[in-house]
């Protein structure tokens, strides 16, 4: 299938973008308002619109336009957030391409609405996780720098889906596409996740110099974006160019709703001018109107009086459960566990969040009550780590290997068992970033300095063949890894000369 697509002109050559490379790292645009943002946006999706699925968040309405031509589903966004969030998982189910229109709603609901809409895409079955270009128009409105005049939880539940689109949407087939009249104005972390970039005119100096260093430019070339005519952009990026150019934007097949204000000429001068403005026309409700009040200001609560005279409401009686079965309660528990460590991205996790994500899914499972603790979480966790790759056989000394790792710091058990189930079972000595992922760290190097301070606790023993290639022996067990990787691991700990 073809995945170039036309953007315009460089120079007499046209201006090609990697659909493909696209999907995997994302697109960041910037340009003042009037610098044809939008109109490369809806280059953009219209060269794309046959090739991959796209939803569009138009806080404007200006891209209902591409319903007609293009088959796009306009969504009118009417602050129903649980509705918004419903269709948006209907959305990637059935692989169509939408325009989420929110013109109808306050700053406060446009935040919430693209907050529901974008977490029902992100939250959408693994099954449905097929390429989707997510372009947002007005970045700046939905993850705003700074704190605004909206409220609070708005702006967290707004930035937060941008966050996870231009963070974490990769893995789930979504590719961002931001649109934003001022860097300055978007938070540096959802700019900073984008690899292609598109700059238009700009003329205020913050936002030159951090378009400059986004694109590699001496500050001195920055001065360059004041000079950019209406809809030309300097691209960089895989999907893109390695080396800035600047292209101009080809023409497009449909036109927004709104467009640039032109001069009109003045009709003619009125003979009484005055009495058309001053008199009231036939048509008009000639009701005479109530005086306006004054407004009177309120007096001010006294708090403290609000203080003392706050009753806590009683707590609503809910219905005894009648207690889980423990043999019924432990099998739960070990499914809860079992689902965090499927995550992708359990492996790089330490514990302590690993035990956050496994408090929040017992919740969700209504197992109430003192679920575990955490030093006892880091023991199943550590245990699970170590049985991944399925059971130990029986009387093979893993339960000894246990009760070695419950005395060690719990920090360490983890990349013990690992260890010592690779020693039982005679298996080569485990890789760098095996043990990495059972300390719970993406560092080799850390995961090795834990094993030299397992080898100063007498826990383990290293050394190496006359290959170079290490072992790993468990004294206590009385086994041995079989050799790994020639200069994959230290040797134990450095000892002085006697």
């Amino acid at each position: 299938m073809r995945s170039d697509i036309d953007l315009g002109l460089t120079g007499e050559r046209p201006a090609l973008l990697d659909l493909t490379e696209l999907l995997a790292t994302r697109l960041l645009v910037q340009g003042n308002s009037g610098s044809g943002k939008s109109h490369l946006l809806r280059r953009l999706l219209e060269q794309s619109a046959g090739l991959v699925q796209q939803a569009i968040i138009d806080p404007e309405g200006d891209f209902a336009s591409l319903a007609d031509r293009y088959g796009h589903v306009v969504v009118e966004a009417d602050g129903d957030d649980v509705a918004l969030q419903r269709i948006a998982a209907r959305v990637r189910t059935h692989r169509v391409s939408v325009v989420l229109s929110l013109e109808n709603l306050d700053a406060d609901g446009q935040m919430r609405a693209a907050a529901a809409f974008l977490g029902g895409l992100f939250d959408a079955d693994r099954d449905h996780w097929y390429p989707m270009l997510v372009a947002v128009d007005e970045a700046q409105l939905f993850a705003p720098a700074a704190a605004g005049e909206v409220s609070d939880e708005a702006r967290r539940l707004s930035l937060g889906a941008m966050t996870n689109l231009m963070c974490r949407g990769r893995k789930r087939g979504l590719a961002g596409i931001i649109a934003t009249q001022r860097l300055a104005k978007l938070a540096k972390n959802v700019a900073a996740e984008a690899s292609n970039f598109l700059m238009g005119r700009t003329f205020l100096d913050i936002d030159m110099a951090r378009a400059a260093d986004l694109l590699g430019l001496e500050r001195r070339q920055a001065e360059t974006f004041r000079d950019l005519p209406r809809g030309h952009f300097v691209a960089l990026g895989p999907a893109l160019s390695r080396r800035p150019l600047t292209i101009a934007v080809g023409p497009t097949q449909t036109v927004s709703r709104s467009s640039s204000p032109v001069l009109v000429p003045l009709p003619d001068a009125l003979e009484d001018a005055r009495a058309l403005i001053l008199t009231a026309s036939p048509a008009e409700t000639v009701a005479p109107l109530a005086p306006r009040p004054k407004p009177r200001a309120a007096p001010a609560p006294d708090v403290l009086v609000q203080l003392a005279n706050y009753r806590p409401p009683a707590p609503a009686e809910e219905p005894e459960e009648e207690p889980m079965d423990p043999e019924a309660r432990e099998a739960a528990l070990a499914e809860v566990l079992a689902s965090v460590l499927a995550d992708a991205d359990a492996a790089a996790c330490t514990p302590a969040t690993l035990y956050q994500d496994f408090t929040v899914r017992c919740r969700i499972r209504r197992l109430r009550g003192d679920t575990m603790g955490l030093p006892e979480f880091k023991r199943r966790l550590a245990v699970a780590r170590a049985e991944a790759g399925g059971a130990v056989a029986d009387n093979s000394g893993w339960e000894q290997a246990q009760a070695i790792a419950a005395g060690l710091p719990d920090d360490l058990a983890g990349l013990f068992l690992v260890v010592a189930r690779a020693a039982i079972e005679g298996a080569p000595c485990p890789t760098d970033t095996v043990l990495a992922e059972a300390y719970g760290t993406s560092s080799g190097g850390r995961a090795r300095r834990m094993l030299a301070y397992l080898e100063e606790r007498g826990a383990i023993v290293t050394r190496k063949d006359l290959r170079g290639a290490p072992i790993i022996a468990v004294p206590d067990l009385g086994v041995e890894t079989g050799p790994g990787e020639p200069q994959m691991l230290p040797t134990g700990p450095k000892r002085r000369a006697v």
